[in-house]
Protein backbone atom coordinates (compact mmCIF):
# COMPACT_ATOMS: atom_id res chain seq x y z
CA UNK A 1 0.00 0.00 0.00
CA UNK A 2 2.84 2.34 0.90
CA UNK A 3 4.67 1.72 -2.40
CA UNK A 4 1.44 2.30 -4.34
CA UNK A 5 1.06 5.68 -2.62
CA UNK A 6 4.66 6.58 -3.49
CA UNK A 7 4.13 5.58 -7.13
CA UNK A 8 0.90 7.59 -7.40
CA UNK A 9 2.55 10.55 -5.67
CA UNK A 10 5.50 10.34 -8.04
CA UNK A 11 3.23 10.19 -11.08
CA UNK A 12 1.22 13.19 -9.86
CA UNK A 13 4.45 15.12 -9.32
CA UNK A 14 5.78 14.12 -12.73
CA UNK A 15 2.48 15.02 -14.42
CA UNK A 16 2.33 18.41 -12.70
CA UNK A 17 5.88 19.17 -13.79
CA UNK A 18 5.22 18.30 -17.44
CA UNK A 19 2.11 20.47 -17.69
CA UNK A 20 3.77 23.60 -16.34
CA UNK A 21 3.91 26.21 -19.07
CA UNK A 22 7.05 28.23 -19.38
CA UNK A 23 5.64 31.47 -20.72
CA UNK A 24 7.67 34.57 -21.38
CA UNK A 25 6.45 37.79 -19.86
CA UNK A 26 4.54 40.05 -22.20
CA UNK A 27 5.36 43.73 -22.47
CA UNK A 28 2.42 45.73 -21.24
CA UNK A 29 3.67 49.18 -22.12
CA UNK A 30 0.83 51.66 -22.50
CA UNK A 31 1.52 54.17 -25.28
CA UNK A 32 0.06 57.68 -25.11
CA UNK A 33 -1.33 57.53 -28.66
CA UNK A 34 -1.87 54.88 -31.33
CA UNK A 35 0.56 56.78 -33.59
CA UNK A 36 3.28 56.48 -30.95
CA UNK A 37 2.56 52.77 -30.65
CA UNK A 38 2.88 52.32 -34.40
CA UNK A 39 6.11 54.30 -34.48
CA UNK A 40 7.57 52.56 -31.42
CA UNK A 41 6.87 49.10 -32.81
CA UNK A 42 8.28 50.08 -36.19
CA UNK A 43 11.50 51.33 -34.60
CA UNK A 44 11.82 48.23 -32.42
CA UNK A 45 11.45 46.08 -35.56
CA UNK A 46 14.32 48.00 -37.22
CA UNK A 47 16.74 47.60 -34.31
CA UNK A 48 18.69 44.38 -33.70
CA UNK A 49 19.04 42.78 -30.29
CA UNK A 50 22.68 43.09 -29.18
CA UNK A 51 22.53 39.75 -27.38
CA UNK A 52 20.58 37.58 -29.86
CA UNK A 53 22.31 39.04 -32.94
CA UNK A 54 19.81 37.74 -35.48
CA UNK A 55 16.54 38.98 -34.01
CA UNK A 56 15.05 42.40 -33.76
CA UNK A 57 13.97 43.90 -30.43
CA UNK A 58 10.37 42.75 -30.88
CA UNK A 59 11.16 39.10 -31.69
CA UNK A 60 13.83 38.65 -29.02
CA UNK A 61 12.95 37.41 -25.53
CA UNK A 62 16.28 38.29 -23.94
CA UNK A 63 16.30 40.66 -20.94
CA UNK A 64 18.50 43.09 -22.87
CA UNK A 65 15.99 43.25 -25.72
CA UNK A 66 13.13 43.76 -23.29
CA UNK A 67 14.96 46.67 -21.64
CA UNK A 68 15.87 48.24 -24.98
CA UNK A 69 12.33 47.78 -26.27
CA UNK A 70 10.94 49.62 -23.24
CA UNK A 71 13.60 52.31 -23.64
CA UNK A 72 12.57 52.83 -27.28
CA UNK A 73 8.88 52.95 -26.31
CA UNK A 74 9.57 55.55 -23.57
CA UNK A 75 11.64 57.69 -25.91
CA UNK A 76 8.87 57.61 -28.52
CA UNK A 77 6.32 58.69 -25.92
CA UNK A 78 8.66 61.47 -24.77
CA UNK A 79 8.43 62.88 -28.30
CA UNK A 80 11.95 62.11 -29.46
CA UNK A 81 12.45 61.69 -33.21
CA UNK A 82 13.35 58.45 -34.98
CA UNK A 83 16.82 59.73 -35.87
CA UNK A 84 17.43 60.77 -32.29
CA UNK A 85 16.41 57.34 -30.95
CA UNK A 86 18.53 55.52 -33.53
CA UNK A 87 21.49 57.81 -32.73
CA UNK A 88 21.07 57.02 -29.02
CA UNK A 89 21.03 53.27 -29.68
CA UNK A 90 24.01 53.33 -32.07
CA UNK A 91 26.05 55.51 -29.69
CA UNK A 92 25.40 52.98 -26.95
CA UNK A 93 25.66 49.68 -28.88
CA UNK A 94 27.36 50.63 -32.15
CA UNK A 95 26.25 50.20 -35.75
CA UNK A 96 25.56 46.54 -35.00
CA UNK A 97 22.05 47.34 -33.71
CA UNK A 98 21.01 48.59 -37.15
CA UNK A 99 19.72 46.01 -39.61
CA UNK A 100 20.36 48.50 -42.42
CA UNK A 101 23.61 50.31 -41.60
CA UNK A 102 24.10 53.86 -42.84
CA UNK A 103 26.03 54.42 -46.07
CA UNK A 104 29.36 55.68 -44.74
CA UNK A 105 32.98 55.14 -45.67
CA UNK A 106 33.33 52.43 -43.03
CA UNK A 107 30.29 50.54 -44.38
CA UNK A 108 31.05 50.74 -48.11
CA UNK A 109 32.21 47.14 -48.10
CA UNK A 110 28.83 46.04 -46.72
CA UNK A 111 26.91 47.92 -49.38
CA UNK A 112 29.23 47.54 -52.36
CA UNK A 113 30.82 44.16 -51.55
CA UNK A 114 28.02 42.01 -53.03
CA UNK A 115 27.97 44.12 -56.21
CA UNK A 116 31.77 43.81 -56.48
CA UNK A 117 31.64 40.04 -56.00
CA UNK A 118 28.93 39.74 -58.64
CA UNK A 119 30.97 41.84 -61.07
CA UNK A 120 34.10 39.74 -60.42
CA UNK A 121 32.09 36.56 -61.00
CA UNK A 122 30.78 37.91 -64.31
CA UNK A 123 34.29 38.89 -65.44
CA UNK A 124 35.73 35.49 -64.50
CA UNK A 125 32.81 33.75 -66.24
CA UNK A 126 33.28 35.89 -69.35
CA UNK A 127 37.03 35.11 -69.46
CA UNK A 128 36.40 31.39 -68.91
CA UNK A 129 33.75 31.21 -71.67
CA UNK A 130 35.94 33.21 -74.04
CA UNK A 131 38.88 30.84 -73.49
CA UNK A 132 36.58 27.87 -74.07
CA UNK A 133 35.39 29.33 -77.37
CA UNK A 134 38.88 30.22 -78.54
CA UNK A 135 40.28 26.81 -77.69
CA UNK A 136 37.23 25.15 -79.29
CA UNK A 137 37.70 26.96 -82.63
CA UNK A 138 41.19 25.59 -83.22
CA UNK A 139 40.93 22.66 -85.63
CA UNK A 140 42.23 19.41 -84.23
CA UNK A 141 44.84 17.48 -86.17
CA UNK A 142 43.57 14.09 -87.35
CA UNK A 143 45.48 11.26 -88.92
CA UNK A 144 45.32 10.52 -92.65
CA UNK A 145 43.49 7.26 -91.97
CA UNK A 146 40.79 9.07 -89.97
CA UNK A 147 40.50 11.70 -92.70
CA UNK A 148 39.93 9.00 -95.38
CA UNK A 149 37.30 7.34 -93.19
CA UNK A 150 35.60 10.70 -92.66
CA UNK A 151 35.62 11.42 -96.40
CA UNK A 152 34.09 7.99 -97.08
CA UNK A 153 31.33 8.60 -94.53
CA UNK A 154 30.60 12.05 -95.94
CA UNK A 155 30.40 10.73 -99.52
CA UNK A 156 27.99 8.01 -98.40
CA UNK A 157 25.71 10.50 -96.65
CA UNK A 158 25.59 12.95 -99.56
CA UNK A 159 24.37 10.32 -102.06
Amino acid sequence: MRTLTKIIGGLVLLFSMTTTVMATPVDTYEFKTPENQKRGLSLAHELRCPQCQNQNLIDSNSPVARDLRLEVFKMVDEGKGDDEIIEFMTSRYGEFVLYNPKMETKTYILWLGPIGLLFMGLVIGFIFIRKQRISGNVPNEISEEDQRELDTLLKRNTK
